[in-house]
């Protein structure tokens, strides 16, 4: 997610390697990691293939998730954002709906506070933009009181108006 898919395949192979029987690794992070490494390869529909593994345990909890309250739902996430690269919109609306219904998941992770946001753009992207404004607008309410040069504040402000 920052930005090192070189760094990121190095990890990913050295996790395989070092835990091959590890649910967690096999069924979450590797999926996710390999996965953001597609998207960010121009493959989103690549990615999608590599999530399937996760799917049968992606309503879980992987370790990170018990200990430091993260990674939850990164497999239906990373999905969402690999289905709104494809530009199928209605795909990546199910997939973000489906974290919705089960924030409880992510409760103190920082990426379930940019779920509306994706889900506004996947609305978009799939010619619903009255559904879009609305989920743009509660990112916007959530995001009342945050710093407002921070960018993905900024950037759902100008998508916002542009639907208007």
């Amino acid at each position: 997610m920052a930005g090192d898919e070189q760094h990121a395949k190095v990890l990913a192979d050295e996790l395989a390697k070092d835990f091959p029987e590890d649910t967690s690794v096999r069924f979450n992070y590797l999926p996710v990691i390999r996965g953001i490494v597609a998207i960010k390869a121009g493959e989103p529909l690549k990615a999608v293939q590599l999530l399937d593994s996760a799917a049968p345990y992606e309503l879980g909890s992987p370790r990170s998730a018990l200990v430091w309250y993260f990674g939850s739902l990164y497999p239906v996430l990373i999905r969402g954002d690999a289905y709104l690269a494809a530009h199928r919109g209605e795909d990546a609306a199910r997939e973000f709906e489906k974290i919705l219904s089960h924030h409880h998941l992510m409760t103190g992770d920082p990426v379930s506070a940019l779920v509306q946001c994706r889900l506004a753009r996947a609305y978009e992207v799939a010619g619903e933009p009255a559904k879009a404004r609305s989920q743009y607008q509660t990112f916007l309410d959530l995001w009342k009181n945050a710093d407002p040069d921070i960018p993905i504040y900024k950037q759902a402000k100008a998508e916002y108006a542009k639907l208007h």
